[in-house]
């Protein structure tokens, strides 16, 4: 699923540099799709959000001054709420945060009946779903100690170094340092393989992204049925349970797709 022809459409349609206002496009919908009363775009004060039709489709849009620069904490945090608080009702394809035209008419004609057919059909595939990001993260304590309990070359390097100045046992930190990170990388691709095997019965598309930190567990994205996320919670809430004091785990969601519609540099929230 792609909306790059879309987000090419908006990019050629930028906003002229003598308007004093654009038209600031968040996503596409159905067009049967209406903003709550209480939505709120980017802008400080928050932007009325309306939408712009053409045939089939519809894009979440709000007007903005064109002498106001984007990308605050708000303003992200606006455009991720607005299509967040959608896919709970409808599909929604994200455009990257900052897609900007210069009218009502040109988010119509550009954007949207320039793209109909491919829209549609992604729309379409979207119907019923939503993303989730799963997250994990090695407690500390434990995971050096499973390292040092599975490892003797660890373990006599831990203990070569224990009492001893920084300086002395340089290259024995080092060496300890190296075999910690590996054997966590190792444990995190098995550890990925085990929550994907847990969560297999939801049948999600899955994307699995880069850790974050250097003690993640586990990083995935995953696209599924919205109708089953008390399935993947409690699936969640199993994992938990058999790595109590081991993972943390945090699931973020139900959220729009962004892993699955946009450009690898889209922004997102995760």
């Amino acid at each position: 699923m792609s909306t790059e022809q879309a987000e090419q459409s908006e990019e050629g349609g930028a906003a002229d540099a003598g308007s004093t206002t654009a038209i600031y496009v968040y996503g596409i919908v159905p067009a049967d799709v209406e903003p709550e009363d209480h939505a709120s775009g980017v802008g400080q004060p928050p932007s009325e959000v309306s939408v712009v039709r053409s045939g089939d489709l519809a894009a979440l849009v709000s007007e903005i001054p064109t002498d106001r620069a984007l990308g605050t904490p708000d303003d992200l945090k606006a455009h991720a709420a607005l299509l967040d608080g959608t896919v709970m009702v409808a599909p929604v394809l994200p455009l990257r945060f900052g897609a900007v035209l210069a009218d009502r008419d040109a988010v119509s004609s550009e954007l949207l009946e320039g793209n109909a057919e491919d829209l549609v059909a992604a729309l379409e595939q979207l119907e019923g779903l939503a993303q989730f990001v799963v997250k994990g993260r090695y407690v500390e304590k434990a995971i050096l100690q499973e390292i040092l309990d599975e490892n003797p070359d660890a373990a006599q390097l831990r203990e070569q170094i224990r009492g001893q100045s920084e300086d002395a046992t340089r290259e024995a930190r080092m060496a300890l340092g190296e075999i910690i990170n590996a054997t966590i990388e190792s444990k995190r691709a098995e550890d990925t393989r085990h929550t994907l095997e847990a969560l297999s019965s939801l049948e999600p598309l899955v994307n699995e992204r880069q850790p974050t930190h250097e003690q993640d567990a586990v990083h995935i994205a995953i696209l599924m049925e919205l109708a089953k996320q008390e399935e993947l919670e409690q699936a969640l809430t199993d994992l938990m349970h058999e790595w109590d004091g081991r993972v943390e785990m945090t699931l973020l969601g139900p959220m729009a797709a962004y892993d699955f519609v946009t450009k690898p540099d889209t922004g997102e929230e995760g």
